[in-house]
């Protein structure tokens, strides 16, 4: 019990022990891909417009944050970055540095453990934070969601919270011309997910966060299961029709290969349009740094089918 309670207490708190890779992420990159790695982030300016978003730009942005809003309008596409539990800042600006090379602006979004656990505090905050934020800055540009493990969660959030205004959301959606979800988790691993996230080092204490999880679920349904639940609906029964790339592995037991494949098939029976990338042996969210080649060039491939690479002109505002 007292293992338990300290686990809780790191929880709470957002803290791990140290820790730069676990046996979930490559310690090192490959020799025949590391080029394909080296990504110059010095040149990425960001602005903390919350606890947990942040805008990503290749240009500078001098402006003011009011309660969400920008003093300067946004005329860029944009990537809503939905990071991995305790991502580290240096391996999602890999991400950013990609999509502002590509011309888009990048919202990062992060969730904590404890925002996790506690979703009407939590993770549904967020959901609306990111429909609030997208509302207040008026733009006609693209949008484009790449989601990591619990990512899909939370996207799922926003989905409820669209679901029950569609008049109010409906001009976000339909700026969403593509959706990227490398190793996303279902509400079925998240007992297996959130311990190797939280302590990936240190197996006594993610047996204990994952004997709190199994309680977690079973005792705060109200509060807490009942909206994981809500929320995969909302992920499988997407009503966001835009193209779909998923990254995955066979091997990943947290974004598990039978879950994904689930809502592929929810997904194509509904006329959207799915590109498939798994791996036979490739960690959790480690895809990119185990094979960035193929990673890239799928991702290319992916933007070109939406004419996001290919056609120039549609990286600029909509008419």
């Amino acid at each position: 019990m007292a293992v338990v309670q300290i686990t809780l207490a790191f929880v709470k708190r957002g803290i791990v022990f140290p820790t730069v890779f676990s046996k979930q992420f490559p310690k090192s990159l490959p020799k025949y891909g590391a080029a394909a790695c080296i990504f110059n982030v010095r040149n990425l300016s960001s602005i903390e417009l919350s606890k947990n978003l942040e805008l990503i730009t290749k240009e500078k942005k001098t402006a003011k944050v009011t309660n969400l809003k920008l003093s300067t309008p946004l005329d860029k596409p944009m990537v809503i970055l939905l990071s991995w539990l305790m991502a580290k800042r240096k391996h999602i600006y890999k991400f950013a540095n990609y999509y502002t090379g590509h011309g888009f602006d990048v919202l990062n979004v992060s969730v904590s453990p404890w925002q996790l656990l506690w979703p009407t505090k939590g993770t549904q905050v967020i959901a609306g934070s990111i429909l609030k934020f997208l509302e207040l800055n008026t733009s006609n540009a693209p949008l484009v969601v790449h989601g990591f493990s619990v990512g899909g969660y939370l996207w799922g959030e926003v989905l409820v919270k669209i679901a029950c205004d569609r008049e109010r959301y409906d001009k976000i959606v339909n700026r969403i011309e593509g959706q990227v979800w490398d190793s996303v988790a279902d509400i079925t691993e998240i007992c297996i997910g959130v311990p190797l996230a939280v302590f990936p080092k240190n197996m006594v204490l993610q047996n204990a966060l994952k004997q709190y999880m199994l309680y977690h679920l079973k005792t705060f349904d109200k509060v807490a299961t009942c909206h994981y639940v809500r929320s995969s609906q909302m992920f499988h029964t997407n009503l966001v029709k835009a193209p779909a790339q998923f990254f995955l592995s066979k091997t990943d037991s947290v974004g598990a290969e039978k879950s994904n494949l689930r809502a592929r098939e929810n997904w194509e029976n509904m006329n959207i349009k799915v590109c498939w990338k798994c791996w036979d042996n490739s960690p959790h969210v480690g895809h990119f740094h185990r094979h960035p080649k193929e990673y890239i060039d799928e991702l290319n491939a992916f933007l070109n089918t939406i004419g996001l690479v290919a056609y120039p002109e549609k990286l600029q505002v909509k008419v």
